[in-house]
């Protein structure tokens, strides 16, 4: 995590905060797929948790979750969330995903929800996610696939980023993002595009 990027999303967060889920029944659809998966004795970790709504949203169902994210604003904001809803079995933690170093096996289920195109290398985090799930262990993930339908921004969104406009950006087609998967061991067990420009949601999974 750099500097800039935390600074970016530190100043965008109570905004984020207050703005409603841009597809409020596609996301419902995720939350219940996700679900679906669950069992009670889970260890889950989110990538990119935000403000903490979904980590929260699922808390009731496993044992623990650990949200990372790497705003501290967005986690304050997660934490006063938590607190309001009586959620205890979430951490939330400053942590950068591009570096996390967990021990092989540590979790159930990672979940990465509008995070992987937001990553400089994220072929190098999805190949860390493969390594500290157990195996069987699920990768549920929500990702803009810009290549798609505005893969102009590749060569936009670069001078976006020097001048502090956007985010980190890697632009990616479906196809390309499903094929990072594969290649790092992960079977593809469901996905959905819930429409043109919408974010494919995955669900990839570690051989057992």
């Amino acid at each position: 995590m750099t500097a800039a990027s935390s600074s970016f999303w530190d100043r965008l967060a109570d905004q984020y905060a207050r703005q409603p889920i841009a597809d409020e029944a596609a996301y419902q659809t995720k939350l219940r797929v996700t679900r679906s998966y669950f069992r009670p004795d889970m260890s889950l970790l989110e990538l990119g948790c935000g403000t903490g709504g979904t980590a929260i949203s699922h808390a009731p169902f496993v044992a623990h979750i650990r949200a990372l994210d790497f705003s501290e604003r967005m986690l304050d904001i997660a934490r006063a969330k938590a607190m309001a809803a009586g959620v205890d079995n979430v951490t939330f933690e400053q942590a950068d995903i591009s570096a996390l170093s967990e021990p092989p096996g540590s979790y159930d289920m990672v979940l990465g929800l509008s995070i992987l195109h937001l990553l400089k290398d994220p072929d190098a985090v999805i190949g860390r996610v493969h390594a500290m799930l157990k195996p069987g262990g699920l990768f549920i993930t929500s990702t803009a696939c810009i290549g798609d339908t505005m893969a102009a921004l590749k060569f936009i969104a670069p001078l976006g980023r020097a001048f502090g406009l956007l985010p980190q950006l890697h632009v990616m087609t479906g196809a390309e993002l499903l094929d990072k998967f594969t290649r790092a061991g992960f079977t593809i067990a469901h996905q959905w595009l819930p429409g043109r420009g919408k974010a494919l949601f995955v669900v990839a999974q570690k051989q057992g």
